[in-house]
């Protein structure tokens, strides 16, 4: 890290410290995105009649309810959990590299997942040191054209009292606190660590960057989960107390914890846990920070939620994604899904709660071969969440209007998802011929899940042919990736579609009706 980058880090962790709601204008990226898109914002209308000399609709396409790899939406195959890899990996019956593989063959699956303790990723100071199971996910995603999404948790309840989530190194340097009894071992009990301990606090920043340094902006990285507090990293423990002399510490403590990953973490996209603060440990304060920082949300469950999960993530701003998974059925064995009166298996009916709630992802879990058998006998659940899931934008309307002795294109973008656009759309139009082009951007969000959302570009005098319209997602603060339109008409190998200009004297200019 340079050295004016840990000096400003200093003075903003002094500031939280004393003053921890202050961090959340701290963090906001507002500004930066507000001054990029006023530069940049395409005149979205409205378009009166009175302002052309004539107009005429030269383009439009239907919706393709196919399956589209576009950045911010998809199904999570999950590499890893907190209970490892898939049960035939841990009984012995495939090997990790057979696991991976595949989970990352399955048709369906869009992102691969790995939910991994602390201790997967770092044994000693000062550097990283990933688990076998990393390289082999990263490869298979390359191979494969899929994406690579993380969380490592802090803390994980699944092998206590025998193992924790923290590397052998830190064990002995910082308190560890006993919070309950293990219900399956009476004679044990669950330990926290003390998040606010310095010697914790200086690893956990270590850890936070030397992540950043290998994972941030990374081709192959689709988001982060942040690294909350508790159980799994979830933001609780459960039924249990927190670790915590007092609220106050607890709460300055992941306030503060929460900063650090938002400073870092400046072009991958990151994901905080919607979970209520049942810890007592600041969770609405760290979910309204990242919030306010751009974060995209998250929940472990759909249907056993509590409600204001579910208002917090339905009603969400248009530009924020949704990742969901379900966590009591989540192992999709068909022998075990009950199926209800008139035909609908549970989980299914799980599953696409996603969409009442626009989301983005849908995570599938660990068993590739319990998720082939659901979709070869219930194929309708994964084909509707692929055919709806997250946002699916194409021209639906592209006009041409004689206006100020020039050619004037509006285009009109439709959004077929249930979600809004996950950061913000820039839309370009060029000439095939000349090689001029135009672009610039829609409103944060826009258009948002079922909606539409019209933009103007103003054509050089003289300009004819053919005109090809593309869009990128702006997914981070001047990070781009290429989106392609999900129509059924031909698009071109960048994912552009091809419109052709009418000349000025063609017959079939309107004006007026």
């Amino acid at each position: 890290m340079k050295r004016r980058d840990l000096l400003k880090n200093a003075a903003l962790f002094a500031t939280v410290s004393a003053h921890p709601e202050e961090l959340l204008y701290a963090v906001d990226a507002r500004p930066r995105e507000r001054a990029s898109q006023e530069s940049n914002r395409l005149d979205q209308g409205p378009f009166e009649i009175d302002q052309d000399e004539g107009w005429r609709t030269i383009y439009f396409s239907s919706p393709s309810e196919k399956p589209v790899r576009n950045p911010g939406l998809g199904l999570v195959g999950y590499i890893w959990e907190e209970n490892g890899p898939s049960v035939a990996a841990r009984q012995g019956r495939e090997t990790i590299a057979q696991h991976v593989e595949n989970i990352a063959a399955l048709p369906f699956v869009d992102i691969l997942y790995i939910r991994c303790d602390w201790k997967h990723v770092q044994s000693q100071p000062g550097r990283l040191d990933l688990a076998p199971f990393w390289q082999l996910t990263l490869e298979a995603a390359e191979r494969h054209n899929l994406k690579v999404a993380f969380r490592v948790q802090l803390s994980n309840p699944e092998f206590q009292p025998e193992q924790l989530a923290l590397p052998e190194f830190l064990i002995p340097r910082i308190p560890m606190v006993k919070i309950g009894r293990i219900p399956r071992q009476p004679d044990a009990q669950y330990v926290e660590p003390r998040y606010d301990h310095r010697e914790f606090q200086r690893a956990f920043n270590e850890l936070n960057d030397l992540l950043a340094a290998r994972f941030d902006g990374h081709p192959l990285i689709e988001w982060m989960d942040l690294m909350q507090y508790g159980f799994w990293g979830e933001g609780h423990s459960s039924d249990f107390p927190n670790p915590f002399p007092d609220a106050a510490t607890a709460k300055n403590t992941f306030v503060q914890m929460t900063a650090r990953q938002l400073a870092a973490w400046k072009r991958t996209p990151v994901a905080v846990n919607t979970q209520p603060d049942i810890s007592n440990v600041g969770n609405r304060a760290v979910i309204e920070m990242a919030k306010q920082a751009g974060a995209w949300l998250r929940s472990d469950s759909i249907i056993v939620e509590e409600p204001v999960q579910i208002e917090e993530l339905a009603n969400r701003p248009p530009k924020l994604a949704a990742i969901l998974e379900d966590g009591g059925l989540r192992r999709y064995d068909i022998a075990q899904i009950k199926v209800d009166p008139v035909g609908v298996n549970m989980m299914e009916n799980h599953m696409l709660h996603v969409l009442d709630i626009r989301a983005n992802y849908w995570g599938l879990w660990t068993e590739s071969e319990n998720l082939r058998q659901y979709d070869q006998k219930y194929p309708r659940g994964f084909a509707r969440l692929r055919a709806a899931l997250g946002y699916r934008v194409r021209p639906a309307w592209v006009w041409q209007r004689k206006r100020k002795e020039t050619f004037e294109l509006i285009v009109g973008i439709a959004n077929r998802g249930v979600a809004g656009v996950p950061g913000i759309l820039w839309v370009q139009v060029q000439s095939a011929d000349s090689g001029w082009k135009l672009r610039g951007t829609l409103d944060a969000g826009h258009p948002t899940g079922g909606g539409i959302r019209l933009c103007s570009f103003l054509l050089p005098h003289g300009l004819t042919g053919k005109m090809q319209i593309s869009a990128e997602l702006e997914i981070r603060s001047g990070v781009l990736k290429p989106v392609a339109w999900s129509c059924e008409q031909a698009l071109n190998p960048d994912g552009s579609v091809t419109v052709e200009l009418q000349p000025g004297d063609a017959p079939g200019w309107r004006k007026g009706v």
